[in-house]
């Protein structure tokens, strides 16, 4: 099978779908890897690396000729025909209009945003290895913008103590953010609504803050949150307030897939913390968790510095890469013939199925299917 791997679009998207490493692990099975040129520069992957890796250096229109296609943000419908077939991280749920355009060129689309959480898929599971990136890269925001130390100190100026950091949402990049303030020596703690989060926080040596909630299991919601009723909601708003006011970074990661980011800080909690205290927004693309993120800005309130990026991943894009090319690899072993290495797409496989969003010209995957009686 030819394989095509095309330079991103976006300008703050630095990653490359396919690494060196992984494009010779491919040819070394029988396909061939189709590099546009300069597509791995930003991540620090030249192009010779990749010709002596074996694959070819091509312009954009011969990659996307390839049989398949493996990409990171959703392409335009342009580059799409009848017999294309691709992968990448289209945002099929938080921007399910885009995907009819898609569809109606009668590709083969799908989406690593819709792979199944089990453990059989965890090797194909992106939204978790470029989650870990930008939970680990927003701890480091976190302490370069705040305005004290995250270990404790003893100088012989006297001893500083270590910053108090509230990490909202103990998923897969909540967890890293917590393990990685704690490595920078931060005294950390942390919030969840699934059950199962406690446990795992404490596991990090992270507080969990417990609130008068209902707890979720997130088995009945495939891993994720789920949307939470405005009066409970409400509850859990006042409920971290006394734990945001005293803090001196708060990392924001919870997430609802295909819903905006929940609101979990009010502008009056922003108003009442300290000036010099930080808080990263992660959910900013979807909306933010704070009532004053502004998406792709960081903006002060009364002192309170509100980083809004949405570019965390691309700036660990050398390792984001190689985690997210390991995650194609292993979707490409299941839809390809093992012998003769040639496309062989069997949907009787629950995690090519479930990551189908469109082929023949429909759009099939369930959670895209208008709803009766609409």
């Amino acid at each position: 099978m030819r394989i095509g791997v095309p330079s991103q679009q976006t300008a703050n998207e630095s990653r490359v779908a396919v690494t060196p490493d992984v494009a010779k692990r491919l040819i070394a099975v029988g396909h061939a890897v189709v590099v546009e040129t300069d597509a791995g520069a930003k991540a620090g992957y030249v192009d010779d690396e990749y010709r002596q890796a074996g694959a070819s250096i091509a312009e954009a229109d011969e990659v996307w000729a390839c049989e398949f296609v493996a990409t990171i943000e959703r392409p335009s419908a342009s580059r799409l025909g009848p017999s294309s077939a691709l992968i990448g991280l289209i945002s099929p749920f938080d921007d399910p209009d885009e995907m009819m355009p898609l569809a109606d060129t009668g590709a083969t689309v799908f989406a690593l945003e819709a792979v199944p959480r089990t453990s059989r898929a965890q090797t194909v599971d992106a939204l978790s290895s470029q989650a870990a990136v930008v939970g680990y890269q927003a701890a480091l925001e976190a302490a370069a913008a705040s305005d004290r130390f995250f270990p404790m100190l003893t100088t012989a100026a006297g001893t500083m103590r270590p910053a108090n950091v509230v990490v909202l949402g103990a998923g897969v990049a909540g967890l890293q953010a917590i393990a990685t303030a704690r490595r920078l020596g931060a005294v950390v703690s942390a919030f969840d609504v699934r059950a199962a989060a406690a446990e795992q926080v404490e596991s990090l040596g992270a507080a969990f803050i417990t609130i008068d909630t209902e707890a979720q299991d997130a088995a009945e919601s495939g891993g994720y949150a789920r949307e939470v009723a405005a009066d409970e909601q409400q509850r859990i708003i006042d409920g971290l307030a006394p734990h945001l006011t005293t803090a001196d970074a708060v990392i924001t990661t919870a997430a609802i897939p295909g819903r905006p980011a929940p609101l979990l800080i009010q502008a009056d909690t922003v108003h009442a913390m300290r000036p010099g205290a930080v808080i990263v927004d992660v959910a900013a693309s979807t909306g933010g968790n704070c009532e004053l993120t502004r998406p792709g800005e960081t903006v002060d309130v009364d002192g309170v510095r509100i980083v809004g990026d949405t570019d965390l991943v691309s700036r660990v894009a050398n390792h984001a890469s190689q985690m997210y090319a390991r995650n194609v690899m292993a979707f490409i072993e299941l839809i390809t013939d093992p012998d003769t290495g040639d496309l062989r797409i069997d949907y009787s496989d629950d995690i090519v199925d479930g990551a189908c969003i469109a082929r023949g010209g429909v759009i099939v995957h369930p959670r895209l299917q208008p709803e009766e009686g609409s």
